[in-house]
C-alpha cells in the first residue's frame, strides 16, 4: 500500500508529463485496437456476407467484379446476359433458386436494382431471415412503377411510403441524366445490416424498359443470383461455365471470391498494423523519456527513501510500477479513443458498402493490446529504474553549495 502511495504522489507531482505521456499511450492503444478490429471485422464480414446466395452467374469477366456488383452493389457490371441464360440456370435441377437482377441507374447516387419479387418471397439474406417491409408498406407489383427502398436509403433521403422519385441514368448521379419515369415508394425494408439497405429495388421489367435504354437489350439481365441444392453442384457448374464455356462467368463460392479482394489489399493492412506498432513503440519511448528526464529532480526524494530504510529493489520497483501505472491510465483512455475511431470508420464503411461493423463486438485485441502496451512501458521503465537503483544516498543528501 505504501508503495502505491509513493507512486501516486509521484504521478501528481509530475502531473503534466504524466498526462501527456498517458495520452500518447492512449493514442497508440486506440489506434492499434482500431486497426486490428477493422481488419478482422471487415475480412470476416465481407467474406462471410453472401446475401444467402451460393454463386453469381454473369457475363464473361472477373469473378470479383461480378460479386462486388451483384452482391455488394459496388463496381460496374461486367456486362449483360440474355434472358435465355437466366431461364437455363433457373431450370437446372441443381439450382434451388435463381433471381435475375438488372443494374445501371441510380437515384441521387443510390443504386436502383431491377429484380423479380421472388427475391423477397423466396430468398433468405441470412439463415431464417427474409427481407420484410415495415408496417404500412408492401412489396411492389411486377410491371408497375413502384419501388421498395432499403432502410439506409430511406433514412438518408427521407423517403417514405408514398414518396415519388425520378431515376437517373448511370451508376453515378448526374442531374442532366434524369429519366422521364416516376416511381412511387410502396414499401421500406426493415434494416438487414447488409448492402441491400443501400438499394432502391424496382421491378426487373421497369429497369429493363426504362427510357434511354437500348431496346434490343430490353430482356437482358446484369447477373443471376443463385442458391444451390448441394455444394457439389457448384463444382459441376464451374466446369460448365468457366472451364468448358467462354461466354459466361460462374462466381462460386462467393466467400472465396471475396477473399481475393483482401489478398490484393493485404499490403495495406500490413502497413496500418506497422504504423500502429510503431506508435506503440513511440509511446513506450515517451514513458522512458518522461521518467528518465525527471530522475535528476527525484534524486533527493529517492535518497530520503533509502535513508528511511527503503531497499534498492523497492526503489527499482517504484519506478517500474510508475511506468506501468502511466500506461494503465493511458489504456483506459485508449478504449474511449477506440470507440470514437471505430464508430467513425464504421459509419463510413456502412455508407459506402452497407456492411456494418460492431465496435462492441468482443475481440482478443482488447486483452493483448493493453498487455502489450503495459509490458512495453514496464520495459521502458527499467532504464530509469536502474538509474534510481544506483543513486548514491550520501551525495544526493549532501547540501548544495
Amino acid at each position: 500500500m505504501t508503495l502505491w502511495l509513493i507512486i501516486l504522489r509521484s504521478l501528481r507531482q509530475h502531473a503534466l508529463s504524466t498526462m501527456v505521456t498517458a495520452l500518447s499511450t492512449a493514442l497508440a492503444g486506440g489506434l492499434l485496437m482500431s486497426v486490428w478490429v477493422v481488419k478482422h471485422q471487415t475480412h470476416g464480414t465481407f467474406t462471410g456476407m453472401t446475401g444467402g446466395w451460393d454463386a453469381v452467374l454473369g457475363a464473361r469477366g472477373a469473378k470479383l467484379q461480378l460479386v462486388l456488383n451483384a452482391i455488394f452493389h459496388l463496381e460496374a457490371s461486367p456486362g449483360n446476359l440474355p434472358w435465355a441464360d437466366y431461364q437455363e440456370i433457373a431450370r437446372n435441377p441443381a439450382v434451388a433458386l435463381a433471381v435475375p437482377i438488372a443494374v445501371g441507374d441510380n437515384y441521387l447516387g443510390y443504386r436502383l436494382v431491377g429484380v423479380t419479387t421472388n427475391l423477397f418471397s423466396d430468398s433468405e439474406y441470412a439463415p431464417g431471415k427474409k427481407f420484410r417491409v415495415e408496417a404500412g408498406g408492401r412489396i411492389f407489383d411486377d410491371g408497375f412503377r413502384e419501388a421498395v427502398v432499403g432502410s439506409f436509403v430511406a433514412q438518408q433521403l427521407r423517403l417514405k411510403v408514398g414518396s415519388e422519385f425520378h431515376p437517373f441514368h448511370g451508376l453515378n448521379f448526374d442531374e442532366k441524366a434524369q429519366h422521364d419515369e416516376t416511381y412511387v415508394v410502396v414499401g421500406i425494408l426493415e434494416p438487414s445490416n447488409t448492402p441491400a439497405d443501400r438499394v432502391l429495388w424496382i421491378p426487373l421489367a421497369g429497369l429493363q424498359n426504362m427510357s434511354g435504354h437500348l431496346a434490343e437489350a430490353a430482356t437482358d439481365v446484369s447477373a443471376v443470383l443463385v442458391r444451390l441444392r448441394s455444394p457439389i453442384a457448384g463444382q459441376q457448374l464451374d466446369m460448365l461455365y468457366n472451364k468448358q464455356g467462354n461466354r459466361l462467368t460462374w462466381a462460386w463460392p462467393i466467400g472465396q471470391v471475396m477473399a481475393q479482394l483482401f489478398d490484393k489489399i493485404g499490403w495495406f493492412d500490413q502497413v496500418l498494423a506497422l504504423v500502429a506498432y510503431l506508435v506503440a513503440l513511440v509511446a513506450a519511448g515517451s514513458i522512458l523519456a518522461s521518467i528518465y528526464n525527471s530522475m535528476n529532480s527525484r534524486r533527493r526524494d529517492i535518497a530520503i527513501l533509502r535513508a528511511l530504510g527503503a531497499r534498492r529493489r523497492t526503489v527499482f520497483s517504484v519506478i517500474v510500477l510508475e511506468a506501468v501505472a502511466i500506461a494503465a491510465l493511458g489504456m483506459m483512455v485508449a478504449f474511449v479513443l477506440y470507440f470514437g475511431i471505430l464508430s467513425g470508420v464504421a459509419s463510413v464503411i456502412r455508407a459506402r458498402t452497407g456492411v456494418v461493423l460492431n465496435p462492441f463486438q468482443p475481440d482478443p485485441v482488447f486483452l493483448w493490446a493493453p498487455l502489450l502496451l503495459i509490458g512495453l512501458s514496464a520495459l521502458a521503465g527499467v532504464v530509469p529504474a536502474i538509474k534510481a537503483y544506483q543513486t548514491n544516498v550520501a551525495s544526493a543528501l549532501a547540501p548544495e553549495s
